[in-house]
């Protein structure tokens, strides 16, 4: 899943390696590793939580910040490491055999709806009745949206919350006579951003203007072009209200016109205004045909390397680019650009600057061996206190937008500089529609949408095979169901 990730110091644990790792050279564990770690001990409770290996290499430091967020003394977590690339087939495994470990499980927000659905995970909402009522007051509306079920209950505590941003050279802008004072929470319009990098990248000699994700990945289909679209007031089903649900009901919508403009942008971004099927009103070009094959990592490298004026992804990048070694307080970090007002959009609940939503909830096991242990876990993780301090030692981004506004925030290194824009970012945040379908629309998507990017096709022939495309999985889904 596309998130953030982070700093390092001897006694910090990096952020790109809590999250990455797991996929890089986490523990792939069968059904047998669910017994897998530390039993109860004479000392108290063992609660077993399934994350990433590299959330087990932290876990002393997770057990301080929970015990001193309120977790009673004689509770421990125990880590079991399990890859992200793996980790919803293996979660499936478990839950569908009734195991009683692991008691808690970290789930990415793009895949915890099927979980629910499938009635996998612990309605929060009848055991935990206070938390589940306050975590749907005060933390981002998306990131809930994310962890609720079609009835309304609850069933995942956020553990952070992810966004796309927009990173930019603030001295290269500044230098081409533009003042960036208000884009913290100011979105400029896709027109004026390209014009802007376009001129700073000309005055500055860069070798990029741009760069962002494009390669044939998830990353693709429920974020860069998610963004995209959304701004122009397209969407891959319609209103809002339909992302999470309504499969086989709702309308497919990708063939639309501003889903085919967003295309279109992006085929300026890679040949200029004058391209085949580009749209005239975006300066270009302004980014690399590499873009195609870039990931996160890949992409970012262009931005910190001193390649690129302006850079699109998650808040873990503001804290590599941010940091006194890379551009300190040259980075600029502004929301999303918009195509229309969101009054303007075709459809509801789209338009404006749109950031494509990521994080991880944290769920818990209906067959828990020790569900009151678990449930003091949930209470503590969702303490201001340990989400703080996961900010400050890790970098994830708080799924609370009042505590963006806490002094203790503010004072955080380098992300503390940013967190107006955060708040702003998780605001205006879009969920991918993680329905128990996106699994098999996803790649249709990353594949048509790049096979209009490279030129191979023209944005309204890609957008209407893809269409047809996902009215037929959603046809077959009913069928099936039925």
């Amino acid at each position: 899943m596309p998130g953030g990730e982070a700093v390092t110091s001897s006694a910090r644990l990096p952020r790109r390696t809590f999250l990455k790792s797991g996929a890089a050279a986490g523990l792939a564990t069968g059904l047998a590793g669910c017994t897998l770690g530390r039993g109860d001990t004479s000392d108290g409770t063992v609660v077993q939580l399934a994350a990433d290996s590299a959330a087990n290499e932290a876990v002393d430091d997770i057990n301080d910040a929970l015990h001193d967020a309120g977790m009673p003394g004689d509770i421990t977590v125990d880590v079991l490491p399990v890859s992200s690339d793996t980790a919803q087939q293996q979660y499936s495994q478990w839950l569908t055999a009734g195991l009683e470990r692991p008691s808690l499980l970290r789930m990415d927000c793009g895949w915890t709806i099927p979980f629910i659905l499938r009635e996998q995970v612990a309605n929060l909402d009848e055991e935990l009745p206070d938390l589940a009522s306050s975590v749907k007051e005060n933390y981002f509306e998306a990131s809930v949206s994310t962890a609720t079920g079609p009835g309304g209950a609850l069933h995942g505590v956020p553990l952070f919350s992810d966004f796309g941003l927009t990173l930019y050279r603030k001295d290269l802008v500044e230098d081409a006579g533009f003042d960036p004072s208000g884009w913290a929470t100011g979105p400029r319009s896709w027109e004026r951003f390209a014009e802007v990098v376009q001129e700073a990248q000309s005055g500055a000699d860069t070798e990029y203007g741009y760069t962002f994700q494009a390669a044939v990945y998830e990353g693709l289909s429920c974020c860069t072009f998610n963004e995209w679209m959304a701004s122009w007031g397209g969407s891959y089903f319609g209103a809002r209200e339909n992302l999470l649900r309504n499969v086989g009901e709702r309308p497919v919508t990708v063939d639309a016109e501003p889903t085919v403009r967003a295309a279109r942008m992006a085929r300026s971004f890679l040949e200029g205004p004058d391209g085949e099927s580009a749209l005239d009103s975006i300066a270009g070009p302004l980014s690399p045909r590499a873009v195609l094959q870039w990931e996160e990592d890949s992409s970012l490298a262009a931005f910190t390397n001193g390649d690129a004026v302006a850079h699109r992804n998650w808040p873990y990048s503001v804290l590599e680019a941010g940091a006194e070694e890379a551009f300190g307080e040259d980075l600029g970090v502004m929301p999303m650009p918009f195509g229309v007002q969101p009054g303007e959009a075709e459809f509801d609940g789209m338009g404006g600057s749109v950031s494509a939503l990521g994080g991880w909830h944290v769920t818990l096991n209906p067959n828990a061996r020790h569900p009151e242990a678990a449930k003091e876990v949930l209470r503590a993780m969702s303490s201001d206190s340990f989400y703080l301090t996961l900010m400050e030692l890790i970098g994830y981004v708080p799924p609370k937008p009042d505590l963006l506004d806490s002094r203790e925030a503010r004072d955080v290194d380098v992300v503390g500089r940013y967190v107006d824009t955060l708040k702003f970012a998780g605001e205006h945040a879009l969920p991918r529609p993680s329905t128990v379908v996106w699994p098999i629309q996803s790649p249709r998507i990353s594949q048509q949408v790049s096979s209009t990017l490279s030129g191979d096709r023209t944005p309204a022939a890609a957008m209407s095979e893809l269409n047809g495309l996902l009215e037929r999985i959603e046809n077959n889904a009913v069928q099936e169901g039925s």
